[in-house]
């Protein structure tokens, strides 16, 4: 079975180091290990034990402040095994059913939510209503309505509500959002976003519309979606888009293959964009201003991510995803701290309104304005 990780995993995998430009700044990418005995670490439950939450486990091995402390799954198998690799207690342990108990369990602090998309919204609910944080995989919800009412009852729990954005706080992406920020790449004129793999399994539940929301869009679209929001540094206010579908046997009705979208930004900025199910090395980045370009290229695969401007290369220092976006997300929640690139519910909210907005142009053939009410 071929999934969009694994898909990620070995597109970077072979890739070439090179050297750095000079002159850059470390300061964006320095992944501190300077962490006081007594600071406080964030104790988290996984929900959801798949091939990503073994990912996510397997590089918060190397976290200082945020630690695996419990599980929720469906099968009691993964526990078991969980329970061995972590030194889980079985107190620690919940199902789907029993996971609101969560609430007197003062060994969880947060979960992180990483089942298929629809399940997101309704637990998200459930987790907040039991008193803990929430960090919840993208895409958040399967719509913007569902995002907004998780929004809304992390606040009235008074939680965070945290999405996993690990491309927030990757080296070279914030090193192109300073630049951009700081006026290096001049106006900003143009942004493209490929994101795309040739997807396996037509058995798995990214094809399931009830499951996934979509297809493509919802899985490795959203990549551009929300790239070309922190790239450009504002948010849409239209878009259109066009869709293909060759295999309406793998690509069901609702599950879409391939989709190309384009976005209008307020300062007259647009980008150019493709998600897509049905083609492999379709994991770029390009953004062009008056006075310079950048380019990543994989530019969101799991590393080393590779970029260079017109200056020269950047190709900072590789620091594994998850690890760095869980001790990122470990000084949000305990001591406040804000993200230069956000990673809170109305950022993942803000993406969701815009594919609920692309899907609404492929209904109707045409060019829609983004509401963000």
């Amino acid at each position: 079975m071929h999934s969009r990780r694994d898909f990620l995993q070995k597109l970077t995998a072979t890739a070439l180091s090179f050297p750095l430009v000079s002159g850059v700044s470390t300061e964006v990418f320095a992944h501190s290990k300077e962490v006081h005995q007594n600071e406080k670490v964030l104790k988290v439950a996984i929900m959801g034990l798949g091939s990503y939450a073994n990912r996510v486990a397997d590089a918060m091995k190397d976290c200082k402040r945020a630690k695996i402390t419990g599980v929720i799954s469906g099968t009691p198998s993964k526990v078991k095994d969980w329970q061995t690799r972590f030194n889980i207690p079985d107190k620690n342990c919940y199902n789907y059913d029993n996971f609101d108990a969560i609430k007197n369990n003062p060994d969880i602090d947060a979960v992180y939510i990483i089942t298929p998309n629809a399940q997101h919204h309704p637990q998200t609910l459930r987790v907040a209503a039991a008193g803990k944080h929430v960090i919840c995989e993208k895409p958040m919800s399967i719509n913007a309505k569902e995002g907004k009412e998780m929004i809304e009852a992390c606040k009235k729990a008074e939680v965070h509500l945290l999405i996993g954005y690990r491309m927030h706080f990757e080296a070279n992406t914030l090193e192109i959002v300073r630049m951009q920020r700081e006026g290096e790449l001049g106006k900003i004129r143009f942004f493209q976003g490929l994101s795309g793999f040739r997807i396996g399994d037509p058995t798995q539940w990214r094809l399931n519309r009830e499951l996934a929301g979509g297809g493509a869009m919802m899985d490795i679209g959203i990549y551009a979606i929300n790239g070309s929001r922190y790239m450009i540094g504002e948010d849409p206010f239209w878009v259109t888009a066009q869709e293909v579908k060759t295999d309406p046997v793998k690509f069901k009705e609702g599950v879409d293959e391939t989709i190309t979208f384009q976005l209008g930004f307020p300062s007259g900025a647009i980008a150019s964009c493709l998600s897509t199910y049905n083609m492999n090395y379709l994991d770029k980045f390009f953004l062009n201003g008056d006075n310079g370009f950048a380019e990543m290229q994989p530019s969101t695969g799991y590393g080393p991510i590779r970029s260079w401007t017109n200056k020269g290369r950047l190709d900072l220092p590789h620091v594994t995803h998850q690890t760095t976006q869980m001790e990122e997300m470990a000084a949000i929640i305990l001591d406040g701290k804000k993200a230069v690139i956000p990673v809170d519910g109305e950022e993942g909210w803000k993406d969701m309104v815009i594919i609920d907005a692309i899907f609404e142009s492929l209904r109707t053939g045409n060019k829609v304005e983004i509401k963000y009410a």
